[in-house]
C-alpha cells in the first residue's frame, strides 16, 4: 500500500492537448492539420449551438434544496445557507444562471468543471468557478487530491475540501475525459472543410476562363502574357470587357459546382459527427436534412435527449453538490439536491391541464399546488386534497330508496342527519 501511494503521488492527470501523447511536431501532429482550441471548436457553428443548447438548458432549471420533514414529508429548507448560494448568488460577480452556464461548458469541452469553496467557519458563503484549462489535480502520497492552478498572478495549491470539482464523462477520481482532446479528429475535419469552403468563396465562386496557346512561351512572353491579362481583364470593374487575342490562342471555359465549393455532404456529415459526441438530436441544432422540423417522431427524440443526455448531466452535478457541498449534520438531517426539471416537461395548455385534472381527481395534488405551478395565488380551502368517488351502488345516489323508489319524506329527514 505504500507503494502504491508512493507512485501515485507523482501521477499527475495529463491535461490539454499538450499531453495528449500525438505523434510528431507542428501541423503533422494536428488532426487534419487544424490547431484545436476552446476558441476554435466553438467557431463551428454545431459546436457552439450544441454547447449552448446543454449549458442554456441545465443552467435555466432551478435547483431545489429540501430536508425531511416530520412524518417524513419532504420540505423545502429555505433557511440552509446553501439555498442562498445555489440559487440567488453564487459570488460577488455571478448570477446562478452565469454560474452555472460557465460550469456546464466547462464540463462539455474540458471533461471537468472546478469551484473554489469559500467558507465563513463551516458555512459555505461562495463558489468562485475556475477555467479548467487551468487546473491540474494530483494524489499526494496521503492518498488525497490536491488542485494547483496559476490565474491573476496568484498560484493556489488547494485539497479537494477547498474545490468543488463536477467531473464529466470518465469517472477517474482525477478528473473526465476531454471532449476537445477525444473529439480533436472530428473537430479538426471541421475546420478544415470550413477554412476550404471560405477559401474557395474568397477566391470568387464564378465561371473563370484559361488561355490556351499552341506552344510553349519564353519567359518574356509569359510575363507580359501575365501582366497583360491581370491588368486589363481580372477585376470586377474589368467584367463583360472585350479580349483580344493574338496567334495561336484558345479559350477554355472553367467553372465550379457549387455544392462542391460548399462541400455541402462533407459539411453535414460533420454536423452529425459533432451532435453525436455531445449527444444532440441534429433537428435541435438546426440540421433538419434527414428530418422533418415538424412531427411527433421529432417529440420523441426531444424526450430521449431530456432521458439519456440530460439526466445525466443533472445527476453528475447533484451527485457533487451532495457530496462535496453537504455537511456531514445536513445528510444526517436527510438534505437533498436536485434540479427542478418540471419547467423543462411543461407542456401545451391542453397537455398541462390534463394532467392537473388527473393529479386533482386522484388527490395526489390540491389546488394551491396546481396554482402555484401556473404562477397564481392561493386560494381559500385550495391546501385540502380532494378526489372523486365513483362507482357507488345505485341504492346511494341521493333521492333513490333501498326499494328503487323515491325516498319519502321521514327517509329524506333521516339521510340528512346521518
Amino acid at each position: 500500500m505504500k507503494l502504491l501511494r508512493k507512485a501515485a503521488a507523482y501521477l499527475v492527470r495529463p491535461f490539454g492537448l499538450r499531453d495528449l501523447g500525438l505523434p510528431g511536431r507542428g501541423e503533422d501532429a494536428l488532426p487534419a492539420g487544424e490547431s484545436i482550441t476552446a476558441d476554435n471548436v466553438l467557431a463551428l457553428s454545431t459546436a457552439w449551438a450544441c454547447v449552448n443548447l446543454l449549458a442554456g438548458t441545465i443552467s435555466a432549471l432551478p435547483i431545489d434544496l429540501k430536508m425531511a420533514g416530520n412524518g417524513g414529508a419532504v420540505e423545502e429548507a429555505p433557511d440552509h445557507p446553501l439555498q442562498r448560494v445555489l440559487r440567488e448568488s453564487p459570488n460577488a460577480d455571478q448570477t446562478p444562471i452565469d454560474f452555472w452556464e460557465f460550469m456546464c461548458i466547462s464540463l462539455e469541452l474540458w471533461g471537468n468543471a472546478y469551484a473554489r469553496i469559500e467558507r465563513n467557519g463551516a458555512k459555505i458563503i461562495s463558489l468562485v468557478p475556475i477555467r479548467p484549462d487551468l487546473v491540474t489535480v494530483r494524489r499526494t502520497r496521503e492518498g488525497t487530491l490536491e488542485y494547483r492552478w496559476s490565474e491573476e498572478g496568484y498560484s493556489y495549491v488547494e485539497p479537494a475540501e477547498r474545490v468543488f470539482h463536477v467531473r464529466g464523462f470518465g469517472g477517474d477520481a482525477l478528473g473526465g475525459m476531454s471532449t476537445l482532446a477525444h473529439g480533436r479528429n472530428t473537430f479538426g475535419v471541421a475546420q478544415a472543410i470550413d477554412r476550404a469552403a471560405r477559401s474557395t468563396f474568397r477566391n470568387g465562386l464564378h465561371p473563370t476562363i484559361a488561355f490556351k496557346f499552341g506552344k510553349f512561351l519564353s519567359p518574356e512572353q509569359r510575363a507580359l502574357v501575365e501582366l497583360d491579362m491581370v491588368e486589363r481583364y481580372q477585376g470586377a470593374r474589368n467584367a463583360g470587357r472585350p479580349i483580344r487575342l493574338e496567334g495561336d490562342v484558345g479559350i477554355e471555359k472553367l467553372s465550379i459546382n457549387p455544392e462542391d465549393a460548399q462541400m455541402l455532404e462533407s459539411r453535414a456529415f460533420s454536423v452529425e459527427e459533432i451532435c453525436r459526441i455531445f449527444g444532440v438530436p441534429p433537428f435541435m441544432v438546426g440540421h433538419t436534412v434527414k428530418s422533418t422540423s415538424w412531427g411527433s417522431g421529432l417529440e420523441q427524440q426531444v424526450l430521449a435527449f431530456q432521458k439519456f443526455t440530460l439526466r445525466r448531466r443533472l445527476k453528475k452535478i447533484e451527485q457533487a453538490i451532495r457530496k462535496q457541498l453537504l455537511s456531514s449534520d445536513d445528510k444526517a438531517k436527510g438534505v437533498t439536491v436536485s434540479f427542478n426539471l418540471e419547467a423543462l416537461l411543461r407542456g401545451d395548455s391542453s397537455a398541462r391541464a390534463a394532467f392537473y385534472t388527473s393529479m386533482l381527481g386522484a388527490g395526489v395534488m390540491t389546488i394551491n399546488e396546481v396554482r402555484a405551478l401556473e404562477g397564481l395565488a392561493p386560494v381559500a380551502g385550495g391546501d385540502v386534497p380532494r378526489m372523486q368517488v365513483q362507482n357507488q351502488p345505485i341504492t346511494n345516489a341521493r333521492g333513490i330508496g333501498d326499494n328503487g323508489g323515491p325516498l319519502l319524506d321521514d327517509e329524506t329527514d333521516q339521510d340528512e342527519a346521518a
